[in-house]
């Protein structure tokens, strides 16, 4: 039999009595001597070796061991814990401290803006738009640094050069003070750009960039520069068309494309009316001077720049479907467009049934020429006559209207037809959907 006793102050009390097993009881019962009257025991028992235990020893022996394995398991599972939160508090820090460089604070005060719509304020909230997109360093909130400026007193229109941001740079507490300027110098927009290190009191990265005068993109070219500044991953097409400035360039947002379907109606005039609404004994097609026009256009811009557009209109129609006088024709034009306006002018390509005949003394039109008198001939619309191809002229101006990604160009054209004594008056309406190059 094995007592076992806890002493504390020098009372003994009996916890429990083995009666069994107290060799492999033994064995996993430690006992140590502070000193005095006192004895600190602990048990050392595993898991699977609880249920043998409560089959040896009587029930309240058990409980008591099972109390004392329970609070030396938990600490355990304490100390794991702690060490396991200490372990990844320690490595969080270290990635921190490694990343500390990556995400120091920048400010942005003011950017130099000449010759373009957006002042000295605007340009810099534009660029700290894109600096805060980046996600590379902590950029101050512009109300927090206007309120310490104006606590300091500091007018940020007359912050430019180094030695001013570098003292705003501390009196703000920020790590790095980008600043520069834009600015239109002829037909281009130079961009400018300086990371200075307040601290080392150095310029740390400069970037100068000549882009296109279309100050439609200045959030591109915000953009580009930035990431030529801080060393970032570029889109190099779309670098290539916003710097490219020894010859025009059409970059994705300058093209206004209007391919797609049109329909309208037009309205005919003259002897090729007359012909139209002629009974079809007399070779007409009994059909009225107004038709409609379903078509489709194709445009190739050989000249952008800025809002001015040069290009070719390849349009195809097919006319008067709904009468019995149904034509094609195929139209070019040279076209210029600003700003949603444009004009153009060009040849177009009918294709018509004609006869050549003469107006009788009734003024009846008729194809069977007499053998024995010498009569003038004119050729005319007749649907008895062979298909032929007539060219003219045709200008148009027009207008282009938006709403959201759709464009919707409205045209009204008009063609005179000098051989048949005869105008066209036209309008057309159209819509595509607008689309970016990817």
């Amino acid at each position: 039999m094995l007592l076992i006793y806890a002493l504390s102050a020098g009372a003994g009390r009996v916890i429990c009595v083995f009666r069994k097993k107290q060799k492999l009881v033994l064995r996993y019962l430690r006992i140590e001597r502070r000193g005095g009257n006192e004895i600190d025991f602990t048990l050392q028992i595993p898991q699977y070796f609880m249920y043998r235990l409560r089959r040896a020893v009587s029930p309240r022996c058990y409980a008591r061991i099972a109390l004392l394995h329970n609070q030396k398991t938990n600490v355990m599972r304490k100390l794991i814990y702690g060490f396991t939160f200490l372990l990844v508090m320690m490595v969080q820090s270290s990635f921190a401290q490694g990343g500390m460089e990556q995400y120091r604070s920048i400010a942005i005060v003011s950017i130099d803006a000449n010759g373009i719509s957006l002042d000295n304020i605007a340009m810099a909230n534009l660029i700290r738009f894109e600096l805060e997109k980046v996600q590379k360093y902590e950029v101050l909130d512009k109300y927090d640094v206007e309120a310490k400026m104006k606590q300091k007193d500091i007018k940020p229109n007359q912050a430019f050069g180094k030695s001013a941001l570098i003292d705003i740079g501390r009196k703000i507490e920020a790590d790095y003070m980008l600043s520069g300027s834009v600015q239109k110098f002829g037909s281009k927009i130079i961009f400018i750009l300086r990371l200075i290190d307040v601290n080392s009191e150095k310029i740390s990265r400069s970037d100068v960039k000549e882009y296109i005068y279309d100050e439609e993109y200045l959030q591109l070219m915000a953009r580009v520069s930035l990431a030529s500044l801080l060393e970032l991953p570029q889109d190099e097409e779309l670098k290539g068309k916003l710097t490219n400035i020894e010859t025009p360039v059409i970059t994705d947002g300058q093209r206004l494309r209007l391919n797609g379907p049109r329909f309208g109606v037009q309205v005919i005039s003259g002897d090729l009316a007359s012909r139209l609404q002629a009974p079809e004994s007399e070779g007409g097609y009994n059909s009225p001077a107004v038709s409609t026009v379903f078509a489709y256009q194709h445009e190739v811009q050989y000249v952008s720049s800025g809002n001015f557009q040069a290009l070719l209109e390849i349009i195809g129609a097919i006319n008067g479907i709904e009468t019995k006088y149904a034509s094609p024709t195929l139209t070019l034009l040279n076209g210029f467009r600003y700003d949603g306006w444009e004009i153009g002018f060009g040849p177009v390509f009918r294709f018509n049934r004609t006869a050549l005949g003469y107006y009788d003394s009734n003024g009846n039109w008729t194809i069977d020429v007499p053998q024995d008198q010498e009569i003038n001939l004119i050729r005319r619309i007749d649907r008895r006559g062979d298909l032929e191809l007539s060219t003219g002229l045709i200008v148009a101006v027009g207008k282009t209207f938006r709403s959201g990604h759709i464009n919707f160009p409205v045209n009204i054209y008009y063609s005179p037809i000098s051989s048949y004594n005869s105008q066209v008056v036209g309008i057309m309406l159209g819509f595509n959907i607008a689309r970016s190059r990817s």
